[in-house]
């Protein structure tokens, strides 16, 4: 224990160093050296502080110091560390848990790719991960969604991991019940395999130092203190929007509202996975009582446990007064706290009126209503340590729930009607069906119902590049970023060289006017190009 600690005080030490080189860099004339090293220090840092424990079976983790591990998945060996398209960024090195494993006081008996990535079915990739797991004390077992699951440009379709991992879990618990899964992936997946491991640790996309992050975590070097910022729903299912999501038509409609995340699960009683700001720890915290006005409040935190531990203290707003629709609860603050075995501390979390107020339609402002609040604090949105009610004065009375939205006031907010929804926009609903000649607003995947042969030959040739690199196995992000993107986003993509006139050129060309449309884009091409020659003319006389 107390090496963990030394080590956890190292790493807040040297992230420390490296928020003063930033805060130095910003000054006027400043040249701060970049320390390599350091900043990938920060990034295990970081790394080992959002990864987030999700189960842990009779105390699996942490791991003591010799445990004998196989180390069983692609992902330990090619971590999918960041996102796809704009977010992502050359590392200035890349760790892997394979690379790290013999530094980490654990002992690698074996190690085992598992699966294909893709998810295509590899019996003798699986039996071979199946005898490492025999001979371990503990299988590390990294699960995750592959780089074309989840990308920006597309929604997903499903939220389960393929059926080639699931079952490889099966498989390997069935001779090793000591099995950690660790979870690679950039949002939440389906558990209903949950059963079948001893400890679940989602690391989410960990960044080039993830690794080392999330072996500081898995050996209690770092305390597990991460937290849930999303509900892992049970299904798919189960999920508001699930009705109306992904949007196949030409528009996405938002028809829960106000009833994102853990503030519809909440508010219509939906069981779930994982609750919103859950997240477990290698100690225990006690609270004690909650002091609260409208301004702030307070309450008193308690490692109970016997290891250095950090705790996330959660503040939610209830308003008890009838008024206007909104979620059971909402967040309106947190605060990190980090304390040794018996050590304790009081928090206060600041409030103030925007943690009570909403913006009314009627106004056009913010407001908020006169009238009793709860606070509640915990350590999330399903388990409430403390609460108190305070009175809140508030800048209008409280006003009655509004009778056209019968399904927002009681958060029944699955299958809302036509008639209720256009009540909430305040206009009628737009036709979602494709239909007309295509707009700018418009994916590029609609070429292949546009009028124009051109432009359904262009759909051809992107999607057979599409469909030949994923039969490969190597999936082409940016043909499958060009097919979902809208026509105007080619303006933006093009560092000036195609202005949003221009794409409406393009879009009648499409549309099959071919000689107006070209005509047009023509036309949009010679005053973008002297628009361009000007703007660089004053930027070079430094106009």
């Amino acid at each position: 224990m107390r090496a963990g600690e030394l080590a956890q005080s190292d790493l807040d030490a040297r992230a420390g160093e490296i928020l003063a080189l930033v805060r130095d860099a910003a000054q006027p004339g400043a040249a701060a050296p970049v320390d390599l090293d350091a900043h990938h220090a920060l990034a295990r840092h970081a790394a080992a502080r959002g990864a987030v424990l999700l189960k842990n079976q009779d105390e699996l983790l942490p791991l003591a110091a010799g445990t004998r591990v196989a180390v069983i998945g692609d992902f330990a060996q090619t971590p999918r560390y960041q996102g796809a398209g704009s977010s992502a960024v050359n590392p200035t090195r890349l760790d892997s848990v394979l690379d790290l494993v013999g530094d980490s006081g654990l002992e690698l008996v074996s190690f085992a790719p598992g699966f294909r990535r893709n998810g295509a079915p590899d019996p003798e990739l699986r039996r071979a991960a199946v005898d490492a797991a025999r001979g371990a004390d503990v299988v590390l077992l990294f699960l995750g969604l592959d780089e074309i699951a989840e990308s920006e440009g597309i929604d997903r379709s499903h939220l389960s991991l393929h059926t080639v991992q699931t079952e490889l879990l099966s498989e390997v618990a069935a001779v090793n019940p000591a099995v950690v899964v660790v979870l690679s992936a950039g949002g939440v997946v389906e558990v209903p395999w949950l059963d079948r491991c001893g400890a679940l640790v989602h690391g989410y996309l960990a960044g080039q130092a993830g690794a080392g992050g999330l072996l500081d975590v898995l050996t209690g070097a770092v305390d597990a203190s991460g937290r849930l910022a999303e509900t892992v729903p049970l299904r798919l299912a189960d999920t508001p929007t699930a009705d109306t999501f992904p949007a196949l038509q030409r528009t996405a409609e938002y028809r829960e509202g106000l009833y994102v995340g853990y503030r519809y699960y909440t508010s219509a009683g939906v069981p779930v996975a994982f609750p919103f700001g859950f997240g477990l720890s290698y100690t225990t915290f006690a609270y004690g009582d909650v002091v609260a006005d409208t301004e702030q409040v307070s309450v008193t935190v308690t490692n109970t446990g016997q290891r250095t531990g950090a705790e996330v203290v959660q503040v939610y707003v209830h308003r008890e007064t009838p008024g206007v629709h909104r979620p059971d609860r909402e967040l309106k603050g947190f605060a990190r706290v980090e304390l040794a075995p018996g050590e304790s501390t009081t928090v206060t979390v600041p409030l103030g009126e925007r943690a009570f107020r909403h913006f009314d339609v009627g106004t056009g402002a913010w407001q908020v209503e006169q009238g009793r609040y709860t606070v509640l604090v915990g350590s999330h949105v399903d388990d409430v340590r403390a609460s108190v009610s305070v009175d809140v004065t508030g800048t209008m009375p409280a006003a009655a729930p509004d009778p056209a939205l019968p399904s927002y006031a009681s958060a029944a907010v699955r299958g809302v009607s036509d008639a209720e929804f256009a009540a909430l926009l305040g206009r009628p609903v737009p036709s979602a069906t494709w239909s007309g000649p295509l707009g700018p607003n418009d994916a590029l995947d609609r070429l292949a119902d546009a009028r124009s042969p051109l432009a359904r030959l262009a759909h051809r040739v992107l999607s057979s590049r599409k469909d030949r690199a994923e039969a490969k196995g190597t999936p082409d992000l940016n043909i499958l970023f060009l097919l979902n993107m809208p026509f105007r986003a080619i303006a933006k993509m093009t560092n000036g060289m195609v202005s949003a006139e221009m794409v409406d050129g393009i879009v009648r060309i499409v549309n099959g006017h071919f000689f107006s449309g070209a005509g047009a884009t023509v036309r949009a091409w010679v005053r973008n190009s002297r628009a361009n020659r000007r703007t660089a003319r004053e930027l070079r006389d430094g106009v």
